[in-house]
Formats: C-alpha cells, sequence, structure tokens
C-alpha cells in the first residue's frame, strides 16, 4: 500500500462508519454509544484506483492518563504518528465543539498533513457546521456521508493532493485481508510412475490466522501484547475493555502470522446489552475466519462452564484448538496443577482426544514458545491429508480385526474410504446401509483414524455414504 490514513476525532462522529465505508466490509463496530471503539484496528481500504492502509482508532476524550479514557487516547495518538495523513472527522450537524478545536491542536503538534472531513452532511441542518469548520485553521472540509457513500470523490482529491501524487499511488506490497474465510485449497491428485499418490509438504512458511478467544478478564490482549513485543492492544484490570475483533500483523520465526483479537464472551444469559452482543458476534465471526484458535482460561479457574462452551464451539467450527492456561506465574505447585488441568480437558472436551493444553504467563511472557510450537504443530495436522491407498488398508484391517456388527440379521459391509477434504481433516466411507452404522462403531473408527494416522488434537470428522450398485443400469436396462 502507498500510505496510511488515520480516522481521528471525538466520540460518535462516524470515525468507524466512514472506515467500514472505506474496507468495503462492516469489519469495525458501530452503535449510537459513544466510545464503542476502544482499540487502533489496521485494514486495506480504498476508493476507485486510490489503494491505501487506514486506521480505525478510539474517540478523543480529555481524560486522567491512568484511565480507560486515558489509555485510549494513547492509542489514538499512537495512531497518528504510525499514519502519514489524518483524516480529521467532525460532525456538521452538531457543529465544532471545544473538544474538536483542542484536538485540532493536538493535530498540528504532529506535524503531519491533515485533511478536515465534515461527516453527516445529509439535510440543510448541517450547512451551518460545514461552515463552522473554517475555524479549525486547516482549510475547507470535505463534505462527506460516510452512511451513505456521498462525498467519495472528493475525499479521493483531497487524499491525492495531502501526500503526493507518487506516494498516493505507489504500490507496495499487500497484506492479508482480514474477512476471507480459512478454506482448503483445491486439491488435485498427483501420481508418480509407479501410480501412488503424492501428497504435497506442508508449507511453514504459508501465513497463518489465529484467533485468540475466551471469557472477559483472561488476558487476551495482555498475551497478544507480549507475543508482538509492544502495547499493541488496550489493556487493563477492568473486565470487557476489548470489543471489536482487532487483527495485528506479527512475523515468527520468518512466518507471518495475522493475530485476531476477541471480545470476552460470557454466558449468553449475562449478555442484554446490544453493544455486548455485537461484540461477541464479532468474536465469533473471527473463529470462523481463524485457522488457529488459542483459547484462553484461567489457570486458578480453568475449565468453568464458558470456557468449555467456547471450547466446543471452536470444535463444532472445525478450527483447530489450543488451549492457553494463563497466570501461570500465580501458580505454586504447577506440576500437579498441570495435570489435573489436563485431566479436566481430557473429561471436558472428550471430542478430541489430547488437546494441546499449554501453561503460559501473558504477563512474563513465560511459555510462549512452547505455545507457538503447539499452535503449529496442530495447523500441520489439521491440514495433513492421507493417501488414499493408506486409507482403504487401514479399512480392510479394522473390518479383519473388529468387523461392524450385524444390524437386524445382515451386516453392514464398508467397501472403500476416501479424504473428502483436510482443515479439518474429513472422511467418506462408502458402504452398505449407512443409515444403520451405530454411533459406537462411527467413534471407534474415528479413534482408530486418529492413532494410526497421528490426527491428535484437532476435530476428525467421519461421513457415512451409500455405496454406488454397479449393476444399477444393467437391471434398468433389462
Amino acid at each position: 500500500m502507498g500510505f496510511t490514513a488515520a480516522i481521528i476525532g471525538r466520540p460518535n462522529v462516524g470515525k468507524s462508519t466512514l472506515f467500514n465505508r472505506l474496507v468495503g466490509k462492516r469489519l469495525a463496530l458501530v452503535d449510537d454509544t459513544p466510545g464503542v471503539t476502544r482499540d487502533r484496528r489496521l485494514a486495506d481500504a480504498r476508493i476507485g484506483d486510490l489503494h491505501f492502509q487506514v486506521i480505525d482508532t478510539a474517540g478523543l476524550e480529555e481524560a486522567d492518563t491512568d484511565s480507560l479514557e486515558g489509555r485510549m487516547r494513547q492509542q489514538t495518538e499512537l495512531a497518528i504518528g504510525e499514519a502519514d495523513v489524518s483524516l480529521f472527522l467532525v460532525d456538521a450537524k452538531t457543529g465544532i465543539t471545544p473538544t474538536d478545536k483542542a484536538f485540532a491542536q493536538l493535530l498540528r503538534k504532529h506535524g503531519k498533513p491533515v485533511v478536515l472531513v465534515a461527516n453527516k452532511m445529509e439535510g440543510k441542518a448541517a450547512e451551518q457546521g460545514f461552515y463552522d469548520a473554517y475555524s479549525l485553521g486547516f482549510g475547507q472540509a470535505v463534505p462527506i456521508s460516510a452512511e451513505h457513500g456521498t462525498g467519495m470523490a472528493d475525499l479521493y482529491g483531497a487524499l491525492v493532493e495531502a501526500v503526493g501524487e507518487e506516494r498516493a499511488f505507489d504500490a507496495g506490497e499487500d497484506l492479508p485481508v482480514d474477512g476471507d474465510e480459512a478454506g482448503e485449497d483445491e486439491y488435485h491428485p498427483v501420481f508418480d510412475e509407479a501410480g501412488n499418490e503424492i501428497l504435497p509438504a506442508y508449507d511453514t512458511t504459508k501465513p497463518l490466522r489465529i484467533a485468540v478467544v475466551g471469557r472477559p478478564n483472561a488476558g487476551k490482549s495482555t498475551l497478544i501484547n507480549q507475543m508482538i513485543g509492544e502495547e499493541r492492544l488496550l489493556t487493563g484490570p477492568e473486565a470487557g475493555i476489548t470489543r471489536d475483533s482487532i487483527s495485528v500483523d506479527w512475523q515468527w520465526e520468518g512466518r507471518t502470522i495475522r493475530l485476531f483479537d476477541t471480545a470476552g464472551m460470557r454466558k449468553k444469559a449475562r449478555v442484554q446489552e446490544k453493544l455486548e452482543k455485537l461484540s461477541v458476534s464479532d468474536g465469533l465471526r473471527s473463529v470462523q475466519y481463524a485457522e488457529v484458535v488459542i483459547v484462553v482460561i484461567d489457570a486458578e479457574t480453568p475449565f468453568e462452564k464458558q470456557d468449555v462452551q467456547i471450547a466446543d464451539l471452536v470444535i463444532r467450527e472445525g478450527r483447530a484448538p489450543v488451549i492457553a492456561v494463563n497466570k501461570w506465574d500465580t501458580i505454586e505447585d504447577r506440576q500437579a496443577r498441570l495435570a489435573e488441568i489436563r485431566e479436566m480437558a481430557e473429561a471436558s472436551l472428550s471430542q478430541v482426544k489430547r488437546l494441546k493444553v499449554v501453561p503460559v504467563s501473558a504477563l512474563t511472557g513465560e511459555g510462549l514458545a512452547k505455545l507457538m510450537e503447539a499452535v503449529a504443530e496442530v495447523h500441520e495436522q489439521w491440514n495433513r491429508r492421507i493417501p488414499t491407498a493408506r486409507l482403504n488398508r487401514w479399512l480392510e484391517e479394522i473390518q479383519y480385526h473388529h468387523p461392524p456388527p450385524a444390524v437386524a440379521g445382515r451386516r453392514i459391509r464398508l467397501k472403500f474410504i476416501t479424504q473428502a477434504k483436510t482443515r479439518p481433516p474429513t472422511f467418506m466411507v462408502h458402504c452398505t446401509r449407512p443409515e444403520a452404522m451405530p454411533t459406537s462403531y462411527s467413534r471407534y473408527m474415528v479413534n482408530n483414524i486418529r492413532e494410526t494416522f497421528d490426527l491428535w488434537s484437532v476435530p476428525v470428522r467421519l461421513a457415512m455414504r451409500k455405496a454406488d450398485n454397479p449393476y444399477a443400469m444393467r437391471r434398468k436396462k433389462k
């Protein structure tokens, strides 16, 4: 991307609405409540042929440095420093306020180019506020309506003028885009001269998407800050600080990682406010688009009902789960506690065997290397493809040692098996009378697949399908 633009302004002037408009997706939460956005969010944006990166920021407020609002302001000031140009948003309907003037002074101190944008220009009520914007000292404001998408051509011209044509149209390397679902690459079998299937090797350099989920105040944002080595996400003792799902790019051992921080997920019965429902929904969307999901639990109160429900959701979505037991620095008898927590994991989440349970301390950084090793290991298993010949040899062996039971006096015959897809590993068994197959035997097959092909720690799916009758067409002809 050629340049970066930060959207700056006081609360409730429409910054997140403009961000979503420029990005072309509803990435940022939007609500009438002031102060919805807290962390700064980076995404790829475009207006026509102008491609750039845009940062959504928290509303600027005068507040004490140690307060939550003060820490939000610090995040916004960091965004101003990172950006090449600031889009200073004012509400044309409300008019210019003393807070707008105070933050106009702040933008002047940074010395970066500023494009003044008058939002909510729909209707005559906004005309007075538009002309009042001249008093801020940034020249004429660009009139737009972020909600309705009007004025984008004028904003295009103002951005090009602010950064210069050479910088504006300088093509750079694109970052991975939020919102691409973690689907499987199309697979085409390749065979050698002897007819053996050649499977592609696991690519350790391919970008990886990781979502970090858990209950409120489990330490998700602190964990991500410790991973990337900077105070990128807003943290503090208050529960529920994170609202949006924020993506952060990071390099780990030469591999591009996109980390998604999500809002804490409380019990459904306790989620009453519309804003919290939007936050949880945004977090669930991040789980769907991730490849590996780190479920952060508290070492002092592990595997409470909500922890189990969150992990169960991750498994049902087919993502590769890793359990991070946070606040490990507070535990005294660590060996006994870890054994206890692993037993809890096996009992509570029996649908995935040998879950990766890694003790970490987001505060001190202890255990982060082992956490990323576990992430890489489950991701490799999640992408593993088994040759069809090996699968069918396995199918013959299990039928010999433990054949399917006879149902109503007739034995079910397993004819052949194929791997339908990876991410997660999914297998299709062609057999007679699939509807009569007992659940216990299907479970036995899944567990045997795990053991034979080393597919522990990830979801494994098995489906039964009625085998085609090769004589069916001959009967029809007669």
